[in-house]
Formats: structure tokens, C-alpha cells, sequence
């Protein structure tokens, strides 16, 4: 079954966590508005330059992914790519 871009972005918790991209530790802040309809999400490089910044859209009829300012596929990358860290 192929996972849906919705499936990954919940693989983030809402608030801030810290993930593993690239060999490279990234923060990460996810913000759910509208009961889950609306999403952001927004990650910085730690101690690097790189950003990623998505919004996220669900209606009724439709879901849509916006990259902020950068293209689609490193949005998709990022998501799909990000291994969550956790702390014990």
C-alpha cells in the first residue's frame, strides 16, 4: 500500500521534535490548525543553513501540499526522508 504525503507529515509530532535528514540533525516545529485540516511545518538545519517549510491542505474534496519558496520534490525528500530522533 503506498503511504500518502499526510501519512508522513503525521510521522511528526505537533510541537517541536528533532529529526535525523541527510546525516544532519534538523528541529522541527508541526502546527495543526482547523482539527487537522490545515498543516505547517517548518525545519531548520542545526547549526546549518538549510530550511524546509510546507503547509498543508485537506478538504472534502482534495488535499493539497504547498512548499514555501522552494520545490516540491525536497519537500517530498524531507518527508519521507526524516528519521524522528527520540529521547530516552
Amino acid at each position: 500500500m503506498e503511504r500518502t504525503i499526510l501519512s508522513y507529515i503525521e510521522k511528526l509530532p505537533v510541537g517541536y521534535s528533532v529529526v535525523w535528514y541527510h546525516k544532519k540533525k534538523y528541529g522541527v516545529s508541526r502546527t495543526d490548525y482547523n482539527d487537522g485540516k490545515s498543516i505547517k511545518v517548518y525545519a531548520e538545519e542545526l547549526g546549518g543553513t538549510d530550511i524546509i517549510s510546507l503547509n498543508y491542505y485537506k478538504t472534502s474534496k482534495t488535499e493539497v501540499l504547498k512548499p514555501c519558496e522552494m520545490p516540491e520534490m525536497k519537500v517530498i525528500d524531507f518527508l519521507t526522508g526524516c528519521k524522528l530522533i527520540k529521547w530516552d
